[in-house]
């Protein structure tokens, strides 16, 4: 993994495609940076995830539409060169209109992920777990996925769609909305703020598309451990802001400690390790890859 990941885009969208034809439970933590996506990789999972509301609170920013297109893009190549994993990206409304999706579309297969998710609600959105969403009429979100079908090049990117109809116009709906979306080219569903088991299972019963559980903490949403989804028959369980959230709540326990105590000897327990980070960092291949090439001479009579 020297300089960047030693595997294709195109090799990492076929590993979840075929990942996903598995029939078993795909579990997708997100991650919050470049760095966390390769420890993601390192402890064993299969991919990762790039939340919109994380990318947006690492700015400073609430998840209402305030990042662009090429900001998201940016970080997602970023994070891309990094890990080996296939990568997801939430790419909100699409930033627009159906043509600015399309553009959404081809800028995320130029970072190396592996696929989006586009929603239903009205651009700018709001966090899927807020009150006060309002969804773009059915033939409009159709179009915004027809675009974003026509504008992939690469077939085995993941195209997924999300409605947001569950809480604005209830279960039915949604799933009267998700279908079109398949009917229109969505290769897969992910179904937000779905309130119980029940409604996960109706759900299930009446799209025959890869669907994912939102996991998201504090949300509308129970938290269903990964039997319970597989139980249900849910192809993706996905873990968007659970890093972020770690990482913020130990950054601000360690911040008052410093405050209070005048020195960090008391969290030293909690840390990573130098050798822990050099170790994820590979320092050792670089500095034998950099000794290589330091070392380089041309053989004799070349």
């Amino acid at each position: 993994m020297l300089l960047h990941t030693r595997t294709t885009p195109e090799r990492r969208r076929r590993a979840l495609r075929e990942r996903l034809a598995s029939g078993r439970l795909l579990a997708v933590p997100g991650a919050l940076n470049p760095l966390s996506a390769r420890l993601i990789q390192d402890t064993g999972f299969e991919a990762a995830y790039l939340s919109g509301a994380v990318l947006a609170a690492d700015l400073g920013l609430p998840d209402i539409g305030l990042t662009t297109s090429t900001e998201i893009a940016d970080r997602a190549r970023q994070t891309t060169r990094v890990t080996d994993l296939p990568v997801l990206i939430d790419a909100d409304t699409g930033f627009g209109e159906p043509m600015n999706a399309a553009r959404t579309v081809q800028l995320m297969e130029d970072a190396g992920l592996a696929g989006l998710h586009l929603e239903d609600q009205v651009n700018p959105k709001r966090c899927g777990h807020l009150d006060g969403k309002t969804v773009v009429a059915r033939e409009e979100m159709t179009r915004r996925v027809r675009a974003a079908v026509d504008a992939r090049r690469d077939p085995d990117f993941l195209l997924m769609a999300r409605t947001d109809a569950r809480s604005v116009e209830g279960l039915a709906a949604a799933i009267d909305r998700a279908k079109a979306y398949v009917d229109a080219g969505a290769d897969a569903i992910f179904p937000e703020a779905l309130a119980d088991e029940a409604e996960f299972e109706a759900f299930r019963a009446a799209v025959d598309v890869p669907l994912l559980a939102n996991m998201t903490e504090f949300g509308r949403s129970r938290l269903l451990d990964a039997r319970t989804l597989s139980d249900l028959g849910y192809d993706i369980a996905l873990y968007p802001v659970t890093l972020l959230r770690l990482a913020m709540g130990a950054v601000e326990d360690g911040l008052r400690t410093l405050a209070a105590e005048g020195t960090q000897e008391s969290l030293l327990p909690r840390m990573q390790t130098r050798s822990r980070l050099y170790g994820l960092l590979g320092y050792e291949e670089y500095a034998a890859f950099d000794s290589a090439v330091f070392d380089f001479t041309l053989p004799p009579g070349t």
